[in-house]
Formats: C-alpha cells, sequence, structure tokens
C-alpha cells in the first residue's frame, strides 16, 4: 500500500486494541524470559549475585525498548500487530525512522507513572502490583483513544498524539506476514 492509502485506513476500535495488548504481553514473555531471566539466572547461579531493583528495570525496559523500536522501524508491526492487522505509521503514512520510534516507546510507557505512584501510595505487594500493571495496560491506556477528540474515526492514543504516529487497521486482503 502507498502511504497515501495507509493514511486513510481507519485506526483501530479499542476492543482489537486490548486483543492486540494481551498477545502482545504473551510474545513479551518469550522476550522477557530469552533476554532477561536467562542471564540473571546464570548470574545468580554462577555467581550467586543479583542485580538491584533499579538496573534490573532499566534493563528490562531497555531490551523491550529495542524490541519494540526494531519492528516498529522495519515493518511498523510487531508480532501482535501482525496478527490482528494493525500497522503503525508516522502522520504521512510512512513506516516510522528510528528517532520517532523511540519517543513513541517513551510515551507509550507513560501508564507506567500511575502505576509507580499507586504502589506508593497504597504501598502494594507484588502480585497486587502485577495485576494493577497488566489492568492499566490493558484497559486503562487504550482507553486514552476516547479522549481523542479530533477525528472520531481516526482516534488515537495519548502516546500516539504525542508521537506523531498513528495506528491503523489492515484490510483482511493486504495482510502479509513477515
Amino acid at each position: 500500500m502507498t502511504p497515501a492509502e495507509l493514511s486513510a485506513l481507519p485506526s483501530p476500535q479499542f476492543w482489537r486494541r486490548v486483543s492486540c495488548c494481551m498477545y502482545e504481553q504473551l510474545v513479551l514473555l518469550g522476550v522477557i524470559a530469552l533476554t532477561f531471566l536467562l542471564p540473571n539466572l546464570a548470574l545468580g547461579v554462577l555467581f550467586g549475585a543479583s542485580l538491584p531493583s533499579w538496573l534490573s528495570f532499566l534493563y528490562l525496559y531497555t531490551v523491550l525498548g529495542i524490541y519494540f523500536v526494531w519492528y516498529w522501524t522495519k515493518s511498523g508491526q510487531t508480532l501482535a500487530m501482525q496478527t490482528w492487522r494493525i500497522r503503525m505509521i508516522d502522520q504521512r503514512g510512512f513506516t516510522l525512522k528510528r528517532r520517532q520510534a523511540i519517543w513513541r516507546y517513551i510515551y507509550g510507557s507513560l501508564w507506567i507513572i500511575p502505576c509507580v505512584l499507586l504502589q506508593w501510595a497504597f504501598h502494594l505487594e507484588k502480585w497486587q502490583i502485577i495485576e494493577m500493571l497488566f489492568t492499566v495496560a490493558l484497559f486503562f491506556w487504550p482507553l486514552t483513544i476516547y479522549l481523542d477528540r479530533k477525528a472520531p474515526l481516526q482516534r488515537q492514543s495519548w502516546a500516539d498524539r504525542f508521537a506523531g504516529t498513528r495506528l491503523v487497521e489492515l484490510p483482511k486482503n493486504l495482510v502479509t506476514l513477515s
């Protein structure tokens, strides 16, 4: 498809976004297991050491950032986005450049801030924190599309508005998995 044709496509509806997020989290379990858990397990078993929590968070944030930025700049779609026929484009319909993809990742992870504040305010335990993170990531953050009043058919999340990107829903006949 040409950039003009991509720009004319509608944005995905709320439940398609939620379904894509759920599938993305399943895919990310594998990414995290390979790039985060295995090295940390080896570090613990071989040397009896573990990374401080702030360094673990920074490492995990970087690993996930590399995953998203690489896919968004390569084809505009992560594995989950390919399955749900969603593509990320810039405002002109082109695939994202690296700088724009990095900013989209940063803006897309702003939902972590309210979670940290809630954890601090209510002194949540480990499983409560995980439940809260999944709930906010899956439901509350995608609901920000309803705060976009510019064009109801082209609703975008806060992260997309801030980064100058768009999510579009691809037609069924044009899907090719890469």
